[in-house]
């Protein structure tokens, strides 16, 4: 897509220090890490959510994302990953991407970057899940 720095890369038109380019995805450094060796996983095409990512490529995209853990973990001699996708808000890119972000302890990332907050009881906690539940778009 004109304009979309993520398709940029993928295309070669925008540089950045690739780490994969593969048919399932291109996985290169984010140039404002959390932590030096945060990786950005990205789909070749131009998709805006998790949800335009198409069924048949869900396993070749999250084994992607799966490897690329693995690498973080292994290169970087880290003790393990953070794994997150941003939908909408705080998406800072419109082009579906995961963060591969490695983690060691007490590396000072507490748990995640939002407040947390508490049900008010077992029956506000039901309805949150049965409202979800009801909103389930079909199995494909």
């Amino acid at each position: 897509m004109s304009g979309c720095v993520f398709c940029g890369i993928v295309a070669g038109r925008v540089p950045a220090f690739r780490v994969v380019d593969e048919p399932d995805g291109v996985a290169f450094l984010d140039t404002r890490p959390v932590f030096k060796g945060h990786l950005l996983v990205v789909p070749r095409s131009h998709l805006v959510t998790l949800a335009d990512l198409p069924v048949e490529a869900l396993t070749g995209y999250f084994g992607l994302v799966r490897r690329l853990t693995v690498g973080v973990e292994a290169g970087l001699g880290a003790g393990g990953t953070f794994v997150a996708i941003n939908t909408k808000v705080s998406q800072s890119v419109p082009h579906l991407h995961t963060h591969v972000v490695p983690r060691t302890k007490g590396d000072g990332l507490r748990g995640f970057f939002w407040p947390r907050t508490r049900y008010v009881d077992d029956a506000e906690a039901a309805s949150h899940a049965d409202r979800i539940r009801a909103a389930l778009p079909g199995r494909a």
